[in-house]
């Protein structure tokens, strides 16, 4: 029999062979009973007996005692240089993704001095409750108690009229070869009471800031005023599309295409990295 099989045997079996040695029954009597190959019995008495003679009990804690030790210790464990290096560079206000790319770079043949950014982030959010955890999770653009699940359903905001879809986006605007098209978004203050407009330019990564009016500077109306003339004193061969969240701010998007030219797409819902470049911006700019 493997190990695997060896390994699969339950806590009922091993009280049936301590049950079956009391009773002075035989290796090959028991793996009958239990439907078991008698090497996988020999071995199970041989390894996980103690000194007063084979006890299911502590047979069993033994052997689990023993799984736990066998795994390998994950990449990002407290005690290792990788979980070190990575601490040191999210004090420094990295993000997850700058620095699983460097160590990319550092160690291009090494997949073991490595680490993606998502084991990153798992690494972060599975710390047990404490210090350790607000600190690390603080050093996060975002510095979500919890992280946020990609799919929160359906738009609970209202739905925008006759929106165009980021799914019709025409491809060389993916494939971001040629200037000239945007992605647009609100950083809000405390209470909502202030806010700013922010724009990428997808190629070049221009960042442009668009002031908004106090109070209420989130309405559609005085989003539609003052996104229209920040991108109107952009040149013309630089204003050919805007990607934009489904926030309400941009239920004037019709009138924002009659006044700038520019076809206005917009994301799923809840889907922040479809605007990648945007969403990493604004996290840049509140840090």
């Amino acid at each position: 029999m493997s190990k695997r099989t060896y390994e699969q045997i339950k806590e009922s079996e091993r009280h049936a062979i301590a049950l079956g040695l009391q009773q002075k029954q035989s290796i090959r009597a028991i793996a009958r009973a239990l439907g078991r190959s008698p090497s996988t019995i020999s071995r199970e008495i041989h390894r996980n007996a103690g000194g007063n003679g084979y006890a299911s009990r502590f047979a069993h804690q033994r052997s689990c005692k023993r799984r736990i030790h066998s795994r390998p210790q994950p990449k990002l464990h407290r005690q290792g240089a990788l979980f070190r290096f990575v601490c040191d560079h999210l004090h420094q206000h990295w993000s997850p993704q700058q620095i699983a790319g460097y160590l990319k770079k550092l160690h291009p043949h090494d997949r073991r001095a490595r680490v993606s950014h998502e084991s990153i982030y798992t690494c972060i959010y599975a710390q047990p409750r404490g210090e350790l955890k607000k600190e690390l999770v603080s050093c996060l653009r975002m510095a979500h108690a919890k992280r946020w699940p990609r799919s929160k359903g359906k738009d609970r905001r209202g739905e925008i009229q006759d929106l165009l879809s980021i799914h019709v986006r025409p491809p060389e605007i993916e494939d971001r070869q040629l200037p000239g098209h945007w992605e647009g978004d609100l950083i809000k203050g405390a209470n909502n009471a202030s806010a700013i407009g922010t724009l990428v330019e997808r190629t070049t990564r221009l960042v442009l800031l668009v002031k908004l009016p106090h109070p209420n500077p989130a309405t559609a109306a005085h989003v539609l005023k003052a996104f229209s003339d920040k991108l109107n004193a952009i040149a013309s061969p630089m204003r050919q599309s805007l990607t934009y969240d489904r926030g309400r701010e941009m239920a004037e998007h019709a009138k924002l295409t009659e006044n700038t030219g520019m076809k206005v797409y917009f994301c799923d819902p809840y889907s922040p990295w479809q605007r990648g470049s945007n969403e990493n911006t604004n996290g840049l700019l509140r840090q």
